[in-house]
């Protein structure tokens, strides 16, 4: 089986001393490419030298709103003017979105909108971070409707918040959060919607799965992700594996 990890933060702190070690591992288990997104415009300007340093490695560009305070009048401008430079080597706008647990709601989604733009511009697909904020992000897409899709990055909700992202060509992340058990309103909807509506993804090094609290979560784990969800599915676990596999590939062109 082949997997892709299309939301992992390689290039963090917490993998500087042993990424070798840790692409090795999770080589050795089918996941042979990464998506790494951008979160700050400092960040960004590293991103295409790192990808170039580790085959399999993807890269986009985005200001996370996690980050607002610290992304500056000017930051935005620089990114597009940066995204522009090296669209070659992008395969997404993002990490963006909005964040309904960071102060400055409307600023965060004037952001977003720029970002959706941005993406449509370059007829890329974005990586959308919510957190309490489906309805925010629902009207940020009314308002400049997204032309290539995405990721819904971690989701959790319902069914009918899935079905509108899906009728917008977005498809959903599935990650180590559906290994909790308080997540059984996300493990029923990831169970009925359309299995080539699902990628799988780390967040690492965040986003650990039950059993891993308080460590960072590393990108083998992508692994025991896709068995997860094979708990969750009627389909045979090389046809996921595949359908997640293919479809990952299509929206990021990689």
């Amino acid at each position: 089986m082949r997997f892709i990890d299309t939301h992992c933060h390689l290039d963090f702190e917490e993998f500087r001393d042993r990424l070798s070690h840790h692409l090795t591992e999770a080589q050795a288990l089918g996941v042979g490419q990464w998506v790494v997104p951008g979160v700050t415009l400092k960040q960004c300007r590293t991103l295409p030298a790192f990808a170039q340093l580790h085959p399999g490695v993807h890269i986009a560009f985005g200001l996370h709103p996690y980050f607002m305070a610290q992304h500056s009048a000017t930051d935005m401008p620089d990114l597009a003017a940066l995204a522009h430079l090296h669209r070659s080597q992008l395969v997404a706008i993002g990490e963006c979105g909005i964040d309904g647990m960071v102060d400055d709601v409307t600023a965060q989604q004037h952001l977003f909108i720029e970002h959706i733009v941005l993406a449509n511009d370059l007829r890329l697909p974005l990586i959308v971070h919510h957190r309490k904020s489906h309805h925010l992000l629902t009207k940020a897409f009314k308002q400049c409707p997204p032309q290539n899709g995405g990721v819904i990055h971690a989701f959790s909700g319902s069914l009918q918040d899935a079905q509108s992202y899906l009728k917008l060509g977005f498809k959903l992340g599935v990650g180590g959060t559906i290994s909790y058990p308080r997540a059984a309103k996300t493990r029923t909807t990831l169970a009925q919607v359309p299995l080539q509506a699902l990628v799988l993804e780390t967040d690492a090094p965040s986003m650990p799965l039950a059993g891993y609290q308080g460590q960072p979560n590393v990108p083998k784990r992508v692994v025991e992700v896709f068995e997860q969800l094979c708990t969750i599915r009627d389909e045979s676990p090389e046809k996921i594996a595949e359908t997640l596999y293919n479809s990952s590939q299509s929206l990021f062109s990689c």
